[in-house]
């Protein structure tokens, strides 16, 4: 007759050691932690942009109050105490810090002092100009920085690589003012091969303005238009720009890529795949090529804020007329209020970014821990 020891897993000798559960059906014991580790990055953003509204609030108020920096010397004493009072900035910097506060949380972020506009009507007049250069730019990057990489890992300590690495080292060191201006100079002034500024010409932007969809992204608008010539003239305007800003990023996905595919390659599982005979194309591209695209996800989140930041200096050098270029302006004319409005509302988007990068990251890539 035959014994069964309680609690023993099926198939198993009594007296043999169990197995350890594997993560999987641990996660589906618990239920899965994905949802709790979503959450928690999502709380995260709150923390996260008050400490930048707070940090940003106190560096403006360190200059003194936006009236005086913006309109000092050009109205009398008594019409600054006057704009002054009117705006509350007489009042304790608690109570202004307070007022601001709720103000953010309302969707209010404030008024411009040198346009008298809405900085949130700013954003989404310009907005969109910004969000279509970071866009062309990370495209930019993408093609230059992911097939690059490859290469330079495919042919590791060659001379290919050498110069690759260099290569994306250079790209990475050089402010992005400076690129845009050799481009400007090597294709526009020698060459005479593209527009030197602005998101399209003079006769584009009125065929934009007539025919297009008025959604303020350039390539769209001329699309709609349905004229080939004034999709032509936009994304000629768009190329400049798009390499100065995107070859920054670039030269980070080159050695990234190059460095997760070298460490993939040398992996058991690879090692083990090269020892029955398989060709090293085969393993670059079925074995290693797609677990070193991973970080690349999450490091597009953080390269956001490095676009973002690179947009400023490339607008104002193609006068690409976007956050950035207005953000100098607002700079320029000491409207600290516009200034501190956009630096939060650009901090605002990056936190949401990584955010939707985490959570990609994290349905994507089997190795994060949640």
């Amino acid at each position: 007759m035959t014994s069964t020891t309680t609690g023993a897993p099926t198939g198993v000798a009594p007296g043999e050691p169990t197995a350890p559960a594997t993560p999987a059906a641990k996660n589906r014991r618990s239920g899965g932690h994905l949802g709790s580790y979503l959450l928690i990055r999502f709380l995260l953003i709150f923390p996260t942009i008050f400490i930048l509204v707070t940090t940003v609030f106190v560096l403006m108020r360190s200059t003194g109050d936006p009236i005086t920096a913006s309109l000092g010397g050009r109205l009398t004493h008594e019409q600054l105490q006057e704009r002054i009072h009117a705006a509350g900035y007489d009042r304790p910097i608690l109570v202004q810090y307070w007022d601001y506060i709720t103000n953010v949380l309302r969707g209010d972020f404030g008024t411009t002092i040198s346009t008298n506009r809405p900085v949130t009507e700013v954003v989404l007049t310009y907005g969109a100009a910004t969000l279509e250069l970071a866009f062309y730019a990370m495209i930019v990057a993408l093609l230059v920085g992911i097939p690059l990489g490859r290469i330079s890992a495919a042919r590791r300590d060659r001379p290919v690589d050498a110069s690759l690495r260099v290569s994306g080292i250079v790209a990475y060191a050089t402010p992005v003012f400076f690129a845009g201006i050799l481009l400007k100079l090597v294709f526009s002034v020698w060459l005479g091969w593209l527009p030197v500024a602005g998101r399209a010409s003079t006769d584009a932007q009125i065929e934009i303005q007539r025919n297009g969809a008025g959604t303020g992204l350039y390539i769209v608008d001329a699309i709609s238009t349905g004229d080939p010539a004034v999709v032509w003239d936009v994304l000629q305007h768009a190329i400049l720009p798009a390499l100065a800003l995107g070859l920054l990023t670039g030269g980070i996905f080159l050695r990234l890529v190059r460095t997760n595919v070298i460490g993939t390659l040398s992996t058991g599982y690879v090692e083990a795949a090269r020892s029955r005979g398989v060709a090293e194309r085969r393993l670059l591209r079925q074995h290693a090529w797609r677990p070193a695209l991973v970080p690349i996800i999450t490091v597009i989140g953080l390269q956001v804020a490095l676009l973002l930041s690179g947009a400023v200096l490339t607008e104002t050098t193609f006068e690409w007329k976007g956050l950035g270029f207005q953000l100098v302006q607002f700079l320029l004319a000491r409207d600290f209020v516009a200034v501190q409005g956009l630096v939060v509302l650009l901090a605002v988007v990056v936190a949401l970014t990584n955010f939707i990068v985490d959570v990609i990251a994290a349905l994507v890539d089997p190795r994060i821990k949640y």
